[in-house]
């Protein structure tokens, strides 16, 4: 059954009734007793023309209808997209190719232009045309890669310095370092160096399966060793390795290091190293050259990409460089202590016995349990010695501590000189006064049981009996011997005798 014909009159009538009544499409196609699809039609072909009520009210019905004649766009050639701006653009993060075909779309009103799935079609066509790496979709911001280059460089007493590389995933902007060799320390160093020279931090750092950074190269669980956590944890990213065996994985990582061979190695072939630190300056002069050169068949260079894409994206740096940390898991001794390198660093009292990870640093030591901090100190090199908090120590041991002899012949003088002085020579009487503190502390403590004044007399008394021990001390207060009446010492005079001679034998 042929459809309809809507006349002109009432195309008039579905303007009036959407823009000045204001009713949805539903409510103008059940009043005008027409399909909601014939609405839509009409509504659209109104507003592609600019047409609201106010303006046709008073229009014939041949304005009207040149009006809506739609214009006919067979004829007009197709617009093509800028297909390397658009491959740029779905680097970032959130775009899809059906927003990108949107504002295609509405960029090009009057022109005639592809519909979704021929701009899918075309898109995919030229993205056929760039290099297998370059197919990749990486988001903003979102990923460093790193590897060491195969290639090293000859010093001038026959060892090798090794080449740190790292690229950003969407703009493959490249860092270059030299480094001695290929360590743990090594790695971080590079890390460290390359997350400084982007100048912010990327969502996720993507190495290769190397021993001296991976743990546990598991297909499906890999896991990155405690010092390399622990660097992730500083700059709030996450390490993730490449699957074993799976190049494709840091396409961008393995042409970076040939893209770092070409055209920084080659160039530093005919030159004489002799130490690590020149080979990494001369890379550091070059480099600029490498992410300043024009891409073949995008447009911009990676220094120009970066800016657009990656920097904006990447989170800020800390405060501080990340300081290489090992971890260790120590036991605290019955005395608070833990033990590294000869050294002993306290931990507070309750911890004894407990199992410690300690993280080490060059100048540090912290001490961690269940992954909280415990005590931080800084590190020492003096084996045998130790570094204490006084916080650390149960409370008995800050009293002891604080006992000097000065403090405790103090002490003693407030009782009275006799047993002040009597503190003072037991002190005397140890090689070390520390050893002595205990008895002084016992003889002090008499004053509480017996008084002050008794305590002072006794000291007197064995004084003049030429002791400073504690329990004869002790002894003569037990037996009330303070009380009694020291006795003066009369002068002897000896004896008339037959045997004595006297001194007029001698003359």
């Amino acid at each position: 059954m042929p459809k309809q014909r809507i006349s002109l009159r009432m195309i008039k009538d579905v303007i009036r009734l959407k823009w000045h009544a204001k009713l949805s499409h539903e409510q103008v196609a059940t009043a005008l007793k027409i399909s909601k699809g014939a609405v839509a039609k009409y509504v659209s072909l109104a507003t592609a023309a600019g047409l609201d009520w106010t303006t046709v009210q008073d229009w014939s019905e041949q304005q009207l209808s040149t009006a809506l004649q739609p214009r006919s766009t067979a004829a007009l050639p197709i617009v093509v997209p800028d297909w390397a701006r658009i491959h740029r653009e779905l680097d970032r993060k959130g775009m899809t190719l059906m927003l990108l075909w949107q504002e295609y779309v509405a960029a090009n009103p009057q022109g005639r232009t592809w519909r979704y799935t021929q701009f899918c079609e075309h898109y995919k066509a030229f993205a056929a045309t760039l290099k297998r790496s370059m197919r990749q979709h990486r988001r903003a911001g979102e990923k460093m890669f790193i590897d060491y280059a195969g290639s090293t460089v000859p010093l001038s007493d026959g060892a090798r310095a090794q080449v740190f590389v790292s690229a950003m995933a969407a703009s493959s902007c490249v860092f270059a370092c030299a480094t001695p060799a290929q360590r743990l320390e090594d790695w971080i160093a590079g890390m460290v160096r390359a997350l400084h020279f982007y100048g912010g931090v990327p969502q996720l750092v993507v190495p290769d399966n190397a021993t001296a950074v991976i743990a546990s190269a598991d297909r499906y669980e890999p896991r990155a060793n405690d010092t390399v956590l622990d660097f992730a944890r500083h700059y709030g990213t996450s390490v993730l390795p490449a699957r074993p065996r799976s190049p494709k994985d840091k396409a961008t990582a393995e042409s970076s290091v040939q893209v770092v061979g070409r055209w920084v190695l080659a160039r530093l072939r005919h030159h004489r190293f002799d130490t690590v630190a020149q080979v990494d300056a001369a890379i550091a002069e070059l480099l600029p050259s490498v992410n300043d050169r024009p891409f073949q068949k995008l447009p911009g260079s990676r220094s120009s990409v970066f800016a657009e894409l990656d920097k904006p994206a990447l989170m800020p740096l800390p405060a501080q460089a990340y300081e290489l940390a090992r971890f260790k898991t120590v036991k605290v001794h019955i005395d608070y202590h833990i033990e590294v390198d000869g050294h002993r660093y306290s931990v507070p009292h309750p911890l004894v016995g407990q199992v410690l990870e300690a993280r080490l640093t060059q100048h540090g030591v912290e001490l961690l349990l269940r992954g909280q901090r415990v005590a931080a100190h800084a590190r020492s090199s003096l084996r045998g010695k130790f570094t204490t908090v006084d916080a650390h120590m149960p409370a008995a041991h800050r009293a002891h501590l604080e006992w000097t002899p000065q403090r405790l012949i103090e002490w003693g003088r407030q009782i009275g000189m006799a047993c002040g002085e009597l503190v003072t020579r037991l002190l005397q009487t140890y090689k070390h006064p520390e050893h002595g503190y205990r008895s002084c502390l016992g003889l002090l403590s008499l004053s509480r049981t017996y008084g002050r004044e008794r305590l002072e007399a006794a000291c007197e008394r064995a004084l003049a009996l030429g002791t400073v021990r504690y329990r004869h001390v002790r002894d003569l207060l037990a037996n009330n011997r303070d009380l009694v009446a020291q006795e003066s010492a009369a002068e002897w005079t000896s004896p008339a005798h037959a045997n004595v001679r006297g001194p007029d034998y001698y003359q």
